[in-house]
């Protein structure tokens, strides 16, 4: 039977490529046959808005499943990416509000994740940029943590921010949790700063940094205009071909350690 996979991407910083990881993580699974379902836990509903639907039009979203409205099958919404997509809508703050206030508050995404952990392959949450409920949601609902870094001091101080909050949830609600390593996103290999960021997490921190790292491309930052991934609409960059190899990578080293 199938179990999907499902990793959290998250940083507490904005910007630094979060969205445009799982977008593109996602796609390129799903190019090499695999079930794939996105999960945007962000208020502003930018994976929602890069996919292709208005987060303002949407009659059931994230929300409503974690009110307890409607399942989590009720509001999947199939793309022209070939994944499918939990959307997020504003209202998404509101009930992060209220989620604050209940019992066992950090395990009511996973509660809702469990109808389709057995139709997909993969499912990956787009995390927003704090380390609050919704993130602590995220992590405690998944098997890994993806964390994208910008090559830049502030992103680069963020990340002990995240481990620390890993290690706590580790401690509370989900001890098998574990960190899949740092992506360097933005790169620029021509900067001395950004080569030294790089370095100094490498050696900072006890855990992989993935490579490759994603190269700095104003392609990403134009395809959420178009509603839809990079790999769609530029797809030979190096970025997306980096995407494409991290891909490979984790559908690799899936099937070499299968259960979870």
């Amino acid at each position: 039977m199938i179990v999907a996979r499902t990793i959290a991407v998250a940083s507490q910083k904005g910007g630094v490529g979060k969205t445009t990881t799982v977008a593109s993580l996602g796609v390129a699974l799903a190019e090499l046959g695999e079930e794939v379902l996105l999960v945007d836990l962000d208020p502003q509903a930018c994976l929602t808005f890069s996919l292709g639907l208005d987060p303002e039009l949407l009659q059931l979203a994230l929300p409503d499943v974690l009110a307890g409205r409607v399942g989590l099958r009720d509001v999947i919404t199939a793309t022209e990416e070939g994944v499918d997509l939990v959307p997020s809508t504003i209202a998404l703050a509101q009930s992060e509000a209220a989620m604050l206030t209940g019992d066992a508050s950090e395990y009511v995404l996973k509660r809702a994740l469990v109808s389709v952990l057995d139709h997909y392959d993969w499912i990956l949450l787009d995390c927003p940029p704090t380390l609050g409920v919704l993130t602590v949601n995220a992590l405690t609902a998944a098997d890994e943590v993806l964390v994208p870094l910008q090559c830049e001091t502030l992103a680069h101080r963020g990340v002990g921010q995240v481990v620390e909050t890993v290690l706590a949830v580790t401690q509370v609600s989900n001890p098998r949790l574990r960190i899949l390593g740092v992506l360097p996103t933005m790169y620029d290999s021509r900067t001395a700063h950004a080569r030294a960021v790089l370095a100094d997490i490498a050696g900072r921190y006890d855990m992989p940094v993935l490579d490759p790292p994603i190269p700095r491309s104003v392609r990403f930052a134009e395809a959420p205009a178009l509603g839809r991934s990079v790999l769609s609409t530029s797809p030979g960059i190096r970025g997306v071909e980096a995407y494409r190899t991290h891909a490979q990578w984790l559908l690799a080293a899936a099937r070499v350690e299968p259960s979870r």
